[in-house]
This record gives C-alpha cells, structure tokens and sequence, in this order.
C-alpha cells in the first residue's frame, strides 16, 4: 500500500504558491489569514431553509448567513453522501477519488487525493473535525490520517442512535453526552476557543436529517403543532430547526472570542431531501441527478470582506477547494489536478465575463449535467430557465444542444473513470492504529451454490451480494449492518485486508446465538495463517431501545459478545480475512458484527 505521507512528498506537496485573489492577498501571513468554519448536514434540501421560500420551518441562522454573504443560488453537490464529501474536501468529481458508494469500503478516498485538511494544515492551520466523516473508517482512510488533527464523530454512512450514543474521538471509542448535534457543536465550540489565537479549520459535517427519525422533543412538539400532514416532514423540520439553533450557538461563540470578521462561515447540504417534502418543485430528490436531489443551500460569510450579494451564476461542491484556498491566500497548493475553480470573481462581483460551464452529476449509472440555461441526460434537455421544474421533454425540439451535452456527458463518464468500481483493502498493522475492527457490513459475501434460492421478500430490498446461504440482516449492506440468515457452511464472509506489517495478532469475533445454535465451529483464515474456535455461549439480546419517532429504514442497534478466537500470524501483504462454518447444528451459525484484530507483536 502506497504511503499517504511519502505521496505528499514526492509530489511536493505544500511547496509556495502564487497568492492569486485580492482578498488572498489582503491576508498574507500565517497569522493574518481567516480561520474557517464550514457547516455541511446530511439530507437538508434546498428547500428547508426559511430563506428559500419554505415559511414551515424557521431557520434564522441559516437565513443570517444566507442574507450577510455570498448566497449562492444554483449550487451543486452529488446526488448522495459520501460522493459529496469526496468532492467537498478534495476539489474533485468523486469517480476521480475511488469514492463509487456509500458502504463496504465504496466511501473510500483513495490515499492519493489531497484533502482541503491537508491544504490548511500546511499552511498552519488547527485542523479538526466533528461529526459524519463517511469517506473511510480504517487508518489511514480514518479523519486522522486525512489532514484532520482533531477528530470527534463516526465514519460510517449514518449512526444508529442521536441520543447518549458511542463516538470515536481520533480514533478511540467514546460516550457521547446528550443529542448527538448539541454534543457535536459543544466539541467544535471547544475546538475553536482551543484554537482562537491562531487560525484554524474546523469542519462541521452534522449527521442530520438522516435518519433514523429521532430528535429532542422541544423540537419535536413545536414543529408537530404546526399544520404538517407527514410525520417525516415534521421531524426533518424538527431536526433542521435544531441545526439552526446550534449554528447559532457557534456564530454566538465567534462574537464572544471577537472572531466574527477574522472567520469564514460556511453553510451547505450534502445533497437532496430524503423525502418528497416541499424542495422548491424541483424535479428528483436524494440520489437522483435531476436539479432537486443536486441543487442545495450554500452561503459564505465572511463580515467586513465579502459583501452581502446573491449570485446567480453556477456553482459546485468541487469549487469550494479552491475558493477557501484563495480567499486565504494559500493561492494554488499542489493537489492532485483540481475540476473545482475559485469563485472568488464571482464573490467579489467582478465577474462580468465568467464564462458558462458545465457541472456533472452520477450516481447508479445516471449522468445528467447542468449549464447555466439547461440540464440534460442521456435521454432528456430541459431549459432550466424557462422550465425550472423540468417539465418539458426538448431534447427533440433543439437535438443540436442535446447531443452536444449527452456527448459531454459520455466524455466524462469514460474521462473520470465512472465505471470502475475498485474496493480498497483494509489496513491491517498499521503503526497508527494497531487495532482494527472491520465491521459485517463491510464485508463481501459469498454464496453457496448449495443453498436455496430465498424467498421473495415483498415490499422489502432485494438481498445483495450472497444471499444464498448468507445475508446482511436488512439486505441492503448499509452502516451498521451485520452478517445474518447464515444457514449454509459453504457460503462465508470476507474482508479484503492489507496487511501492512506482518506479525502475531489475537482475533476477536463479535457475535449474537440463539441457543438453539450454539456449538458451530468457526475457522478464521488470511494467507498461510488460520485459527479454529467454537461457539459454547448463547447471547441472544433484544434490541436496545431507540427513541425514533418513526419507524426506522435501517437497522437497530444490541450489545454483543465477545468470542476470542485467539492469536493468528499473519504476512504482510494484500489478503482475504475469511471467517468460515466447519459446522452448524442448528438453524444458523450465528450473527457476526465485526471482527476485531489488535497487533500484539
């Protein structure tokens, strides 16, 4: 595996730069450049933001920052999650990053990517981190060895419970106090009053309204007694008005240290609604590459140096790298080659001849991308500005402007490299981190041929990657996920692992059993090495109670137990950790969480 740092290096990485904007130059000097503040939630619309129209909610903050800086009108991001950080933090379409998923080792960047992190930090910047990270959970895909000094939060796609809820803190497991965004905000507050006599970059990406469906109830009850018709609507509503009230916590912390004009905020969402709730009429929603599960709120303050304007022009998640660099006259660091531009003429108002330019959009094999006048696809044109809400089909009306944009978009899809789908293995020894938990639903599942064929599941996901013999418990693979309905001894789970120094580890499987099941025998293998152990204890625990005001899409969290296979040598090298059935006695072998290694010599 490729060393992250020697990479750096050896393309020089941090070297001087040409300081480029009028405002960068306005702030040479370690100690005369803006600290910055970026905000970004996971699933808030365009539409839930007072600001945009939507009097169901109130977010004054939001709208604070929307009215006091550059508010970006049309701007875009990917259709989901881990896409969108990919290209926040790095400057980049995410196919370009290795990010091709959301779960499984899909959300990783792959280590040669230079992070807005490592920008900062080179410059002499705190770096820190606090909330859903989602762009890689093993060290040195983890925050940690991305640029980021401080990290506080999960890596995985989405968290299982908001309330007094386990967190990692640079890597460490921790109990978090509280709902998980007022704690979030307490650690990001702490980190800029940690930091306020130098300049820092802290990064805020809140893990709501993902769900699950949970949120205090003072914001609970005061949105339900609106006129809402969908209970969904009413808790997205809720958790966005919970947001708003702790940026405001965080704008109040930049007034009381008298940081507020020395400070950069940022205010983004990571793509569209997760339901069919007011989002401007747009057409599409998250995980859809039509204007309304790509289009989001983006505002940038910046009190005495960017002033109030609102900018029609269009903008990208890939354009915020070079902006921030820009506007703290960083000028242009080496980077792996950006698709992202400064929009520092835009910001200024100078932009008169900002010329058009063409944003793309992916996500399970669609590719839409957007002009300043038009969106189109493979199959479709709308005229954005005429028909805002694509009702109109025009592909057939101007077949000129069509094929010239479906031709861009079949240009991109093969220049950034949208079809492949590589995996990266799982560090395993790394000096940083000498234990590893690789989590079920990372893991890739093999079938057996032997085994039935399931059932049909009506109304439910379809089962993927070996569900003959061996499934994840809800189907999908998403976070949190772990190995079930193991009914077969051929079928198996493997993680692919690198192992980055060879050596003695002792082997931890955790793991649920009915009683009826206990007694299979397990062999665990990677290269030449493997080791035996058999289930002798039931643990068979309900699940722990979740305060969710709806039923949850995911699954639920339970306590689980400890099997101590014992120790394994392992090789350095790429491998396969595979956990095999020798036997079954009962109805299944048993539920698999995880598999921890920790390196003893």
């Amino acid at each position: 595996m490729t060393g992250r740092r020697d990479f750096l290096k050896k393309i020089g990485f941090g070297a001087a730069a040409i300081l480029a904007s009028p405002l960068g130059l306005a702030r040479q000097g370690v100690a005369g450049r803006p600290n910055i503040v970026m905000i970004m939630t996971d699933d808030q619309g365009w539409g839930d933001v007072t600001a945009h129209g939507n009097d169901s909610l109130k977010t004054p903050n939001m709208d604070l920052l929307a009215r006091q800086g550059a508010w970006f009108d049309r701007f875009y991001v990917s259709p989901v999650c881990a896409p969108t950080r990919a290209s926040l933090l790095t400057g980049r379409y995410h196919p370009r990053t290795g990010v091709h998923g959301v779960t499984r080792g899909a959300e990783n960047m792959r280590l040669e990517e230079v992070t807005l992190a490592d920008v900062f930090r080179k410059a002499g910047y705190a770096t820190g981190c606090f909330g859903k990270w989602h762009n890689g959970r093993h060290y040195p895909y983890h925050p940690n060895g991305r640029g980021f000094d401080e990290f506080y939060g999960f890596c995985a796609g989405h968290w299982n419970n908001y309330f007094n809820t386990g967190l990692d803190h640079n890597g460490k497991d921790v109990k978090s106090s509280g709902f998980i965004i007022d704690d979030l905000t307490d650690k990001a507050i702490a980190f800029i009053q940690a930091n306020r006599s130098k300049p820092f970059l802290c990064y805020v990406p809140y893990n709501t309204p993902h769900t699950p469906w949970q949120v205090p109830d003072k914001y609970w009850d005061r949105v339900k007694a609106r006129d809402i018709s969908k209970d969904t609507t009413v808790c997205a509503y809720a958790m966005c008005e919970n947001i708003d009230d702790n940026i405001g916590r965080i704008l109040k912390a930049l007034d009381d240290l008298k940081l507020t004009n020395d400070t950069i905020v940022i205010f983004l969402s990571d793509n569209g609604p997760n339901t069919g709730r007011w989002n401007g009429e747009m057409k599409g929603r998250k995980g859809s590459t039509d204007e309304g599960g790509v289009r989001v709120p983006f505002f940038l303050r910046w009190p005495g140096h960017v002033k109030p304007r609102k900018i029609e022009q269009i903008a990208s998640h890939i354009d915020v790298l070079p902006t921030l660099a820009d506007l703290a006259g960083i000028g242009k660091p080496k980077t792996c080659p950006l698709d992202g531009v400064s929009l520092v003429p835009l910001i200024e108002g100078k932009a008169r001849e900002w010329p058009d330019r063409m944003i793309f959009s992916s996500w399970g094999g669609r590719v839409s991308v957007r002009t300043q006048q038009y969106r189109a696809n493979a199959q479709a044109l709308y005229d954005m500005t005429a028909d805002p809400h694509q009702k109109k089909n025009i592909a057939a009306a101007k077949p000129d402007v069509h094929a010239k944009l479906a031709a861009a978009c079949k240009k991109w899809s093969e220049e950034v490299g949208l079809s492949v789908r590589k995996v990266r293995p799982i560090p395993i020894g790394h000096p940083e981190r000498p234990v590893v938990t690789m989590p079920g639903h990372e893991a890739m599942l093999v079938s057996s041929s032997k085994a039935p064929a399931p059932a049909p599941r009506k109304g439910k996901r379809r089962r993927r990657g070996g569900s003959r013999g061996v499934s994840y418990n809800k189907g999908a693979g998403w976070a949190n996920d772990w190995v079930d309905n193991w009914t077969h001894i051929d079928a198996y789970p493997y993680w692919p692992v690198d192992v980055v120094k060879g050596g003695r580890y002792e082997v931890t499987l955790m793991y649920a059993c009915a009683a009826d099941d206990v007694g299979a025998k397990i062999r665990v293998e990677c290269g030449q090495g493997s080791l035996d152990g058999q289930i002798t204890k039931a643990h068979n625990p309900e699940f722990i109670h979740s305060p969710d005001r709806i039923a949850r899409k995911e699954v639920y969290q339970k306590v689980w137990a400890p099997l101590k296979m014992g120790k394994i040598t392992l090789t350095k090298g790429v491998s396969k950790f595979i956990v095999r059935a020798l036997s079954k006695p009962g109805k299944k072998v048993m539920e698999l969480k995880a598999v921890r290694l920790e390196r003893i010599k």
